[in-house]
């Protein structure tokens, strides 16, 4: 496994080595304490305006539990471009940048990213860094959230002095994102064996509507509710494993908008996964083209 997913022991020999960001709310950042010498960069501040707007009412419960979809999916995908470019919830290079570099911090650096839900919104953050080109390696996420630091470290309610940075984002060298007519076609060929595609949805919502042939895969069925970072690793590949997850296949991800399938990736990427695909667009963008869903369980279809 790679320093992907670290722990907090990790995080604390390291300080003076890493930039730390807070994706919660400045009002948790304020109040509730952070990390000493974190940067806030809230989620919605780096997701398309029309989703955040879309995702009002959706944002997890105190358990970490998504009410709603927790997607912030909307229902008719009306404001996904229908282009097919995958891009659909990305905030834009430029506003990126701006954040990032307003947190002090340069492609050059390592980020360390943490919530307070599992490591899905800063898993979030991540992925968006690893799409304007920052290098995955210097990529960080806490394993367990703001709890597992909290546990034996100390908190903070300063807000650290900040020296703005140049932050540039770039096209990387190579991508994990796909767009909607890559997805197709792994969809068609999922058959042969040599792709699987993977729904991180609730049950419930899988029965609703999926991409045929998916196999679902509820992104929290990779987190232990009692550390509330990721399972052990042999546990992590026994559930893979029996969902036909394996490293010798394309791995092609998918929640509603894009933010589930964040955590996943970033857990497949510190297993050592080797061909993932990251649907950006995902099920709202592929229902707003009015490409084929099929509904009922896996069993059933």
């Amino acid at each position: 496994m790679s320093d992907t997913v670290v722990a907090a022991d990790w995080l604390a020999d390291r300080f003076d080595e890493v930039r730390v960001v807070d994706v919660r709310d400045a009002w948790e950042f304020d109040a509730m304490g952070h990390l000493p010498g974190a940067v806030n960069i809230p989620f919605d501040a780096f997701r398309a305006d029309a989703h955040a707007a879309e995702g009002e009412g959706d944002e997890p419960t105190e358990s970490g539990d998504q009410a709603g979809n927790g997607d912030g999916q909307a229902e008719s995908g009306d404001n996904l471009a229908e282009s097919g470019d995958g891009r659909g919830m990305l905030p834009g290079a430029d506003v990126f940048a701006d954040l990032m570099g307003e947190g002090g911090i340069t492609r050059e650096d390592h980020v360390v990213a943490y919530d307070d839900h599992h490591g899905v919104f800063a898993a979030r953050l991540l992925v968006t860094a690893e799409l304007y080109g920052h290098p995955f390696e210097r990529l960080h996420l806490l394993d367990g959230d703001f709890s597992s630091w909290r546990l034996d470290h100390e908190t903070s309610t300063e807000t650290p002095t900040v020296e703005p940075a140049t932050y540039e984002t770039r096209e990387p060298d190579s991508t994990p994102l796909v767009g909607i007519d890559e997805v197709a076609a792994a969809v068609d060929s999922a058959a042969d064996g040599e792709t699987v595609v993977v729904d991180t949805r609730e049950d419930w919502e899988y029965e609703e509507g999926h991409l045929p042939g998916a196999v679902r895969l509820d992104w929290r069925e990779l987190v232990d509710d009692e550390t509330r970072g990721i399972k052990p690793r042999t546990d992590l590949e026994a559930i893979l494993d029996e969902r036909g997850i394996t490293r010798d296949r394309q791995v092609v991800l998918y929640c509603n908008t894009a933010r589930r399938i964040s955590h996943t990736y970033v857990v497949l990427r510190h297993l050592g996964y080797p061909d993932l695909a990251f649907y950006e667009g995902s099920l709202t963008e592929w229902k707003a083209a009015g490409r084929e869903l099929e509904t009922g369980t896996e069993t059933e279809n």
